[in-house]
């Protein structure tokens, strides 16, 4: 049975800054499916919630997959800089609200971002000591068109203009702290797990080090 925290009364539970973690790809590299089973396996990061222009699908909840507004209301919050980042994707807009975020930061909360590379240059140049980024690579251009016409249920020129996108984000991996290739899912995910965990443990994150450390100096 495992101990619990009383049971073991030199175990120390020390404050720390909470982090965003920004998971990159091209469309089918495997992005999506990386923050599925990373929100589900770590209870410490919840998923940044993002405002956009597109109408919602199917099954979306509004405020659990994005929020979603018209162009006048995003308009608004352009203008009253509400937003951390924020991109035209695909004939839409998608950003990222600040307030609740950086509040949640303090108490040690992370998020998770499925951003592309602007999005992610938008948020180093505003919070760049709280960002930690991961690039997923597909393992060949081929495997890549493959995973996209294996969804079935976009056109051929759909699927044209995504791998054509596809190429341009690809040239932007080098702005990235870390590239992971997607070549099988579960590996792709421990690494990206381990690459969070590692992050978590960085000196200026854990501030409750400092008075720790005063305490075991007497």
């Amino acid at each position: 049975m495992a101990s619990s925290p009383a049971d073991n009364p030199s175990k120390v539970h020390l404050a720390r800054r909470g982090l965003m973690f920004i998971l990159s790809s091209p469309s089918g590299a495997g992005k999506t499916t990386i923050s599925r089973m990373l929100l589900a396996a770590d209870g410490e990061i919840n998923l940044s919630v993002s405002v956009t222009t597109r109408p919602p699908r199917a099954g979306e909840i509004e405020g659990v997959h994005y929020h979603f507004c018209d162009d006048a209301a995003f308009d608004r919050m352009v203008e009253e800089d509400d937003f951390y980042e924020w991109a035209h994707v695909f004939g839409h807009r998608y950003g990222t609200p600040k307030g609740r975020i950086r509040a949640a930061l303090k108490e040690g909360q992370d998020f998770l971002f499925d951003i592309d590379w602007q999005g992610t240059q938008q948020l180093y140049q505003k919070d760049r000591q709280d960002v930690v980024s991961v690039f997923i690579l597909p393992p060949s251009i081929d495997e890549l068109r493959r995973r996209l016409e294996s969804r079935a249920t976009d056109s051929g020129e759909v699927i044209g203009s995504r791998m054509e996108r596809a190429r341009g984000e690809i040239s932007h991996w080098a702005e990235y702290e870390y590239v992971v290739i997607n070549d099988d899912v579960d590996a792709c995910f421990a690494k990206v797990r381990e690459i969070l965990h590692a992050e978590r443990m960085e000196r200026t994150r854990q501030t409750g080090l400092i008075p720790f450390v005063r305490e075991l100096m007497g």
